[in-house]
């Protein structure tokens, strides 16, 4: 074994999600993911979810403020790599959300958050306005994390886990990502458009909005009927890279878009890129 001083250290991934109770799912599983994949894992909870493979039982919602605190006690203490961003439920979270990354991705902290507290928000007494500028001064001594969202609409047993009236909100946070991995419903909110039902369909939907917003996006194919799957990595400048592989007849599917984003974050600071 290496001298601890010479080992590569591992990468710090941080999960922005709802859980999961029976860990097949949401923050649990991204947490599983990191560390089979060589990652120090990190979590912040933006919901809290009674679910399983059968369903969503009951969402419970925590104060935008008390996420903001979470976000915060890592970034002001923790070098963070990588973020996977799961579920977020509704447009205030969704505007927290993206005023923590412009703060930790150098673009200066409130700048264009969607449906967010203002820096005054909360305790009022100015402890949150301080917190967002030591994120700030964070960001300027470290590099950017890595941001991959994973845009969770619906869970695979169709329950509804962002409300419709958010998914404007989710459109205006691609500014501060660098990967999203959409499905083909997720893809078609993302593109404004109906469902692809070809993957030369969904490549075209993720070719328009890797280039309105400059982000990669990964069209996950799995929702078509083909035997073949195909996963396509699409590129701002609209270059593409495909994967294939032959479809598994399985019904235990759930929590599979959380482990693969979770495991493409994990990677990517050793890797250099999806």
């Amino acid at each position: 074994m290496a001298p601890a001083a010479n080992r590569p250290q591992a990468p710090r991934a941080l999960s922005i999600a709802g859980t999961d109770p029976t860990g097949g799912a949401g923050l649990q599983a991204d947490l599983k993911s990191f560390s089979a994949h060589g990652a120090y894992g990190m979590g912040v909870v933006t919901a809290l979810v009674s679910q399983n493979t059968h369903g969503v039982r009951d969402v419970h919602v925590p104060p935008t403020e008390f996420l903001r605190s979470q976000l915060d006690a890592v970034s002001d203490d923790v070098t963070v790599d990588a973020v996977k961003i799961g579920m977020l439920f509704d447009a205030p979270i969704i505007g927290e959300v993206t005023d923590w990354l412009g703060a930790v991705r150098g673009a200066g902290a409130g700048e264009g958050a969607v449906g967010g507290a203002d820096a005054g928000d909360g305790a009022g007494d100015g402890t949150r306005v301080d917190a967002r500028a030591s994120a700030a001064a964070v960001a300027g001594a470290a590099a950017a994390p890595l941001v991959v969202l994973d845009p969770v609409m619906v869970a695979t047993s169709g329950d509804r886990l962002l409300r419709a009236e958010a998914e404007e909100a989710l459109r205006g946070m691609l500014r501060h990502v660098d990967l999203v991995t959409p499905n083909i419903p997720e893809l078609a909110v993302l593109a404004g458009a109906e469902p692809a039902a070809t993957m030369a369909d969904a490549i075209g939907q993720a070719r328009a909005v890797a280039a309105e917003h400059q982000v990669k996006v990964l069209a996950k194919g799995g929702h078509l009927d083909d035997g073949v799957v195909a996963d396509v990595l699409v590129h701002p400048d609209g270059r593409t890279d495909e994967f294939h592989a032959p479809r598994v007849d399985t019904a235990n599917t759930h929590g599979t878009g959380c482990s693969l984003s979770a495991a493409i974050a994990a990677l990517w600071p050793r890797t250099g890129g999806p």
